[in-house]
């Protein structure tokens, strides 16, 4: 038997957009609780929040950003982050969402990459001020005249809207802009949104390559709102459910699987605050009587450790999911059982898939949602191919392709890179192994690609190795992954420096602090005379990942 499987289709595509998703949420479940965001203590219902959507709508209309523009959100997890989303799918807008450990330097890839004619930000969180970069990055803004910015470095960029009081010189107020539009006359988005097709781009979401520089994933109505719709599903997922949403809503986590989960099928969305705190999400599953929980393992390891972890009562909790990174298996089984998480999910997937395309049942076997990643997403079709690109058979290793409503346009503006990745029959190939039994069940087995994921964010070696490159001491480096019991990975960088220079870790880490988000900074460095080879010349990295793991004593947890 090969291992080509496609998922059911006994239910049916949605069909509109997520303006039109909206609009029945509105209809269906209008004063039932659609937001509650803890941190800034705002509750909004489904009547609520379609109201500010359209509000935001209309004032970004009525700026001057079009049908088709770009607009980019650099925000941790807050309510205007969702008004945002909601409202740029309703004006036809391009959301963009930007990395809030994005420095300077990653800022202004993505503003300019993607042509982004407004930026709305929040003031900032922890360590990064985003006023003064954005200041920095952009020293017009104070001379802006009626809001109107005129960049020399990034010259589609218009616009900036931000989050909060006191907005800095050359800033418009989100709630300004709100206030503008809810003046504004509301046939305009009637008949904007007879215009507007499931099919259209809604989003781009940026992840490295392994070729250098990130690429902007763009994804449609059609393939985000049904991925959250499916993802919602699978855990069976109503309006009488409240999902706590820790994690990132710039990530496809907490952009589709949570709200456009919650969006399709009513439930309510809970953010426990900004960024991701153990303490504050055990508090507002117990406050707010939350039945899912979301989380990578790293998060879940969190919670559970806390020293107060015994003193919450979780027992509303139901559901959720763990991904985003290998799952420890032992961690899942804690969950389960400690958090009350009987029903608990593991999915699979990419941002270029939208992102999930396996997911385990509700009702599958404990053993089965420990040790796989489930069965195929509805309407999904999957195979594994070996190196000739031949189907392989049922058991064996393969490279994991996926096709369907669920695989990206494509990368933004890069038509090679794309077809690097999804070929002519619109195959979309991961870069991860897998393995499929007879029954079905997926289980992740390694990755072709030179990828690390720590804590569910994917780094990619050779974009930060051409970064340290630029360091002058530096002749050659190499990136790899080692195991940790925290993150599931982190970075090691063997080095390789010019005959007399000197430098140091403590050198080498100052020298990309600021400039580089601070996960992408190796944990572990060390210098070197020299790499590991084929006897063709290609670096050996599972020699090198092999040596840290010897020197450090590193253990290599089981995942499913």
């Amino acid at each position: 038997m090969l291992s080509h499987v496609e998922g059911a289709v006994d239910t049916k595509l949605l069909v509109g957009t997520i303006g039109e998703a909206l609009d029945a949420a509105n209809t269906r479940w209008n004063d039932r609780l659609a937001l509650i965001d803890r941190g800034q203590d705002v509750r909004l219902s489904w009547a609520g929040l379609h109201e500010r959507s359209e509000r935001l709508a209309l004032g970004f209309l009525s700026l001057g950003i079009k049908p088709g523009d770009r607009i980019g959100i650099w925000s941790l997890n807050r309510v205007e982050w969702t008004i945002t989303q909601f409202a740029a799918a309703k004006a036809g807008l391009i959301l963009v969402t930007i990395n809030p450990a994005y420095k300077m330097s990653e800022l202004a890839y993505a503003l300019d990459r993607s042509g982004c004619a407004a930026l709305i930000l929040a003031p900032g969180f922890k360590a990064s001020n985003f006023l003064e970069l954005i200041q920095a990055l952009i020293p017009e803004m104070g001379a802006a005249s009626d809001g109107l910015v005129a960049s020399n470095r990034l010259p589609q960029l218009r616009r900036i809207i931000q989050m909060g009081p006191n907005s800095i010189p050359g800033a418009l107020s989100f709630d300004a802009v709100e206030g503008v539009g809810a003046t504004a006359d509301r046939s305009s988005l009637r008949r904007l949104a007879m215009k507007l097709k499931a099919e259209d781009a809604v989003n781009i979401q940026f992840t490295s390559g392994t070729t250098g520089a990130p690429k902007g994933v763009t994804l449609s109505h059609r393939s985000i709102l049904n991925n959250g719709y499916f993802t919602g599903r699978g855990m069976a997922l109503g309006p009488d459910d409240r999902l706590c949403i820790p994690v990132p809503l710039y990530h496809c986590f907490g952009l589709s699987m949570g709200n456009l989960s919650c969006l399709t099928l009513g439930a309510t969305m809970v953010y426990p605050g900004e960024g991701f705190d153990p303490l504050a999400t055990l508090q507002t599953v117990e406050a707010e009587r939350c039945t899912a929980l979301y989380g990578v393992p790293t998060m879940f390891i969190a919670e559970l450790d806390h020293p107060r972890f015994s003193e919450f009562d979780l027992s509303s909790l139901r559901t959720g999911v763990m991904a985003g990174s290998p799952c420890p298996i032992e961690v899942m089984r804690r969950v389960a059982d400690r958090m009350n998480m009987g029903e608990v999910t593991i999915c699979y997937g990419m941002t270029e898939t939208s992102p999930v395309s396996f997911q385990s049942a509700v009702d599958d076997p404990l053993e089965r949602r420990v040790t796989t990643v489930g069965r195929v997403h509805p309407h999904t079709e999957v195979k594994l191919i070996d190196e000739d690109g031949a189907t392989v058979e049922r058991g064996m290793d393969g490279e994991l392709c996926a096709r369907g409503y669920l695989v990206m346009i494509g990368y933004w503006d890069e038509p090679e890179q794309t077809a690097a990745v999804r070929d002519a029959e619109g195959w979309m190939h991961s870069g991860d192994l897998a393995t499929i039994d007879d029954e079905g069940y997926c289980k992740i087995v390694g990755r072709l690609k030179d990828m690390v994921i720590r804590g569910g964010e994917n780094l990619y070696p050779r974009e930060i190795e051409e970064f340290l490159y630029g360091h002058p001491a530096i002749r050659d480096v190499q990136l790899f992954g080692v195991p940790d019991d925290r993150y599931g990975e982190e970075l090691c960088a063997w080095i390789i420096l010019h005959e007399g220079s000197v430098l140091d870790e403590a050198e080498l880490k100052a020298f990309c602090h600021g400039q580089i988000a601070h996960q992408k900074i190796p944990r572990y460095v060390r210098f070197v005379d020299s790499f590991p080879l084929t006897v063709t010349g290609k670096v050996q990295k599972f020699l090198m990942r092999q040596a840290m793991i010897d020197e450090l004593g590193l253990n290599i947890v089981e995942t499913a």
